[in-house]
C-alpha cells in the first residue's frame, strides 16, 4: 500500500502560504558546499518493485533462518510452531489495539482476551492470580524479587545457580538502585540441583529465593522442601519458567507451593522475532495480589446487567499511585499477550 499523501498541486498551494517558490527555499540554510546536487554516487538508480523484491529476496537466501536446520539455541527463546490462525486472529477488529484500555467502553475486546489471558497463565503456572502480562520474562523475574522485598521488608534474596544467567544479570542491574543484596550461587555442571545448598543459606534476613524450573540445564527438581524450607524463615520461593510449554508435562511450581511464579511467554504464540518483543508471566498467591506489579483485569456487569470488563486493579506510577506504585512498568506486552492467548486456546486444555 501506497501512502502518497500529497498532490503537486497540494505541494504548490503549501508553498504559496509560506512565501516560498520551492522545496529547496526551505534548505537555505543548509551551507550550500554540504548539499546534494545529484543522486548519490554509488548507489543504485530507481528499479521496479517487482526487481527490487527479488533482489532483497536473493539477499535473504544467503541466511539461514531457524526454521531452515537444526536448532539447538535457546536459552530462554525457543522455536515453537506457531499456527497461522493466530497473526489472522490478533487482527481482528475486536482487538484493535492491544496497548493500555484505558476506555473500557471501546476496549471490551483487548480486556476480555487480557482476562482469558489471566486466567490461562493462572492456571498454567498453578497459581491463584496471573496479571495481564510483564514484559519479558528477565524483568519479571526482577520485579518478584522486588515485590518479594516489599512483603517481606527484608532485602537479602538468594538465587540458585540454575537460575538463566541473563535473568541474574537483569537482577543485578536493578539491585544497583534499591539496595538488594543478591547471594548468587556458583553454577555447577551436575546431575543435582543445588536446592540444599539453598536452602542452607536462608535465613532471618532473606526476603526470597529464587529457583528455574527447569532449571537451566534442564533439571527438575521437586520445590516442595525448598517452599517449605523458605516458609519456616518467612521468606517467599519465586520459581522461574523459560519454557511454559514444559509445564504440560510436569507439575507446576504453584502445586509445589511457590509463593510467585514468573515466566517467559515466548514459546506459545510468540516468535522468535530476532529477540523481541516477548511476553512475561506473573502469577502468585491471592493473599499477595495487591503487591504484584503491573495490572490485573477483572469481570464486572455493565448498568444493563450484561458481563463485562475492566481493569481492576492497575497501580502503576502513571496512574494515581505515582511514587507508592508497585512497579514502574509503563505498559504491558498486550499484543504478544494476545497471541500467547489464542495459541493456548487453539491448544485447548489437556
Amino acid at each position: 500500500m501506497r501512502y502518497l499523501p500529497l498532490t503537486q498541486p497540494d505541494r504548490a498551494a503549501m508553498l504559496a502560504a509560506i512565501g516560498a517558490s520551492s522545496i529547496d527555499d526551505l534548505f537555505v540554510d543548509v551551507p550550500e558546499a554540504i548539499r546534494l546536487d545529484g543522486p548519490i554516487a554509488g548507489l543504485p538508480g530507481h528499479a521496479s518493485e517487482l526487481a527490487v523484491e527479488r533482489h532483497m529476496t536473493a539477499l535473504a537466501r544467503k541466511n539461514m533462518s531457524a526454521g531452515d536446520g537444526p536448532f539447538f539455541l535457546g536459552c530462554g527463546a525457543y522455536r515453537h510452531h506457531v499456527p497461522a490462525s493466530v497473526d489472522h486472529i490478533i487482527q481482528r477488529g475486536e482487538f484493535l489495539t492491544a496497548y493500555t484500555p484505558y476506555q473500557p467502553e471501546i476496549a471490551q475486546g483487548t480486556l476480555q482476551m487480557l482476562f482469558e489471558f489471566q486466567t490461562q497463565v493462572a492456571r498454567l503456572l498453578g497459581t491463584d492470580v496471573a496479571n495481564a502480562s510483564m514484559y519479558d520474562g528477565s524483568t519479571a523475574c526482577w520485579e518478584a524479587i522486588g515485590m518479594a522485598r516489599r512483603i517481606t521488608r527484608r532485602g537479602k534474596a538468594i538465587l540458585s545457580g540454575g537460575l538463566h544467567p541473563h535473568y541474574v544479570s537483569v537482577a543485578r542491574t536493578m539491585a544497583k538502585y534499591t539496595g538488594d543484596a543478591l547471594d548468587v550461587a556458583v553454577p555447577a555442571l551436575s546431575a543435582e540441583t543445588d536446592l540444599e545448598a539453598l536452602i542452607a543459606k536462608i535465613d532471618g534476613d532473606t526476603s526470597c529465593v529464587v529457583v528455574q524450573y527447569p532449571d537451566i540445564l534442564g533439571r527438575i527438581a521437586d520445590l516442595r522442601p525448598l517452599a517449605d524450607a523458605c516458609h519456616a524463615q518467612k521468606a517467599l520461593l519465586i520459581a522461574v519458567v523459560t519454557e511454559p510449554v514444559a509445564l504440560g508435562a510436569i507439575k507446576s511450581p504453584g502445586e509445589m507451593d511457590a509463593d510467585i511464579v514468573v515466566g517467559e511467554g515466548q514459546s506459545i504464540g510468540v516468535g522468535l522475532q530476532f529477540g523481541g518483543p516477548y511476553v512475561g508471566l506473573f502469577g502468585c498467591k491471592d493473599k499477595y495480589v495487591r503487591q504484584m506489579p503491573g495490572r490485573l483485569t477483572g469481570e464486572t456487569v455493565d448498568a444493563d446487567g450484561r458481563r463485562g470488563f475492566v481493569l481492576t486493579l492497575s497501580t502503576r506510577e502513571q496512574h494515581i499511585r505515582r511514587e507508592k506504585a508497585t512497579s514502574n512498568i509503563c505498559t504491558n506486552s498486550g499484543l504478544c499477550a494476545l497471541a500467547f492467548s489464542i495459541h493456548m486456546t487453539l491448544l485447548g486444555e489437556a
